[in-house]
């Protein structure tokens, strides 16, 4: 079962799913704190904690629906710095406008970055036996370094409103920067950012 909060998101994971021909998946619009009523061997969330209203019943209503003896499986973001793919964009538009410091408590990308920040949460929540080990690995794409900025200039809702602020000249001085900064990331005119996550597995519970 997917699930996501988002209506057009599990839209389009379904339509995905019908074009491959796979038909062993069910899609449901929902919340992370209000799961569809089923208990499940494995429950994984990726990249979505960070921006869970409350973290903490969130994590409370997986471990709800994940069988005794299933697993629980977090991945969020590592350090802001330690992702080009973010920091890159950010560090470019800062030169450009003022950009607040985020509340490093408020739903954000980064908001897990920490280690153990997260993990407490599971506890807090009733996890047991929870551990958390660091993936490094590469955000690769047959895509050029132009087409990088337009998906990166296109998906993310903050970005679209902090260009919005800008006049036309400046919005094509930002795209340029970027470009030129993120060329060391395109071997070949192909996209390799390396990245890191945090990742969180609860399993082996007993009640």
């Amino acid at each position: 079962m997917c699930t996501d909060a988002v209506e057009e998101m599990v839209l389009a994971a379904e339509h995905e799913a019908s074009q491959r021909g796979i038909e062993n998946v069910r899609f449901r619009q929902c919340v992370a704190d209000s799961l569809p009523d089923n208990s499940f061997d494995a429950v994984v969330s990726r990249l979505g904690a960070m921006f869970f209203p409350d973290p903490l019943a969130a994590v409370r209503e997986m471990l709800r629906v994940t069988k005794c003896d299933g697993t629980l499986t977090l991945a969020v973001w590592h350090k802001s710095e330690l992702n080009p793919f973010s920091y890159v964009v950010t560090n470019v538009l800062s030169r450009h406008i003022e950009i607040e410091q985020a509340d490093p408590n408020s739903p954000g990308a980064f908001r897990f970055a920490e280690p153990g920040k997260l993990a407490s949460i599971l506890s807090d929540a009733g996890a047991v036996d929870v551990s958390e080990r660091l993936l490094k690995f590469q955000i690769e794409a047959p895509i050029s370094v132009k087409e990088f900025w337009t998906m990166r200039s296109e998906v993310s809702k903050i970005l679209r409103e902090k260009l919005k602020s800008l006049t036309d000249d400046q919005s094509s001085r930002v795209a340029q920067e970027v470009e030129n900064t993120v060329r060391e990331y395109f071997p070949n005119n192909r996209m390799s950012f390396p990245a890191q996550m945090i990742i969180l597995t609860e399993g082996n519970r007993r009640r």
